[in-house]
């Protein structure tokens, strides 16, 4: 079972900065691929970028790509999710995510952990 933290959420003016980051309870860390997604009031979850195991490959929404980074550090057990030129529709709740699968990685259902979430509110 591995558990994740999610933790840097707040509130933040457009066109301002947070670095999200999560922790992970599990000593094999470089096993999981990790996914960060977010849930906005009255609307489904929905991806916003993962990164590999060792941090080889990752992949980003098209509503976040070129503002988000996602990154990790295996010695730390820790994933990153640095948002930058934040935007009134980034906010959400964001979650972290893991799977151990290879496959699809951009969706949801795919993941087999999840932590608590951090809430984002980016105002106008």
């Amino acid at each position: 079972q591995v558990q994740l933290v999610e933790s840097g959420g707040g509130l933040v003016q457009a066109g301002g900065s947070l670095r999200l980051s999560c922790a992970a309870s599990e000593r094999t860390f470089t096993s999981y691929i990790m996914g960060w997604f977010r849930q906005a009031p009255g609307k489904e979850r929905e991806f916003v970028a993962f990164i590999t195991q060792i941090g080889a490959n990752t992949y980003y929404a098209g509503s976040v790509k070129g503002r988000c980074t996602i990154s990790r550090d295996n010695a730390k057990n820790t994933v990153y999710l640095q948002m930058n030129t934040l935007k009134p529709e980034d906010t959400a709740d964001y979650y972290c995510a893991a799977k151990r699968s290879f496959g699809i990685s951009a969706i949801a259902g795919a993941y087999d952990y999840w932590g608590q979430g951090t809430q984002v509110t980016v105002s106008s």
